[in-house]
């Protein structure tokens, strides 16, 4: 598989967003547990995409993808959590959503990709 180390290069980035916003919650229960289940997926993303690109086949690479995608999905659902709850502003988890939201894209459209 080749390498797309733009993706490669987001999703690290995204997880190490992820990590200064989990450490910047509050100090309540509710935060607490949404940020441990974000800060899970959320670095799960890039470790499986790596994980993706060193599939020993296309059914390996996919199969990671699809891992990559259900845990950059779940990210964005502790996101939208965050804001919904008012733990934290909508308008700060914005941009962070949207990279999310881009990043399950771009793998979405790998898995298509790679299955043609």
């Amino acid at each position: 598989m080749q390498p797309d180390n733009n993706l490669r290069t987001r999703t690290k980035l995204f997880a190490l967003r992820v990590i200064k916003l989990v450490d910047s919650l509050p100090n309540t229960r509710a935060a607490e547990v949404i940020g441990r289940q974000l800060l899970r997926a959320a670095t799960s993303v890039g470790a499986n995409y790596r994980a993706a690109q060193r599939g020993r086949s296309k059914a390996e690479f996919r199969a990671k993808l699809g891992i990559v995608e259900e845990e950059c999905d779940e990210s964005t659902y502790w996101l939208e959590l965050l804001g919904e709850s008012g733990i934290v502003k909508k308008e700060l988890l914005a941009e962070l959503a949207g990279e999310g939201n881009e990043i399950t894209a771009m793998v979405v459209a790998s898995i298509h990709t790679a299955r043609e």
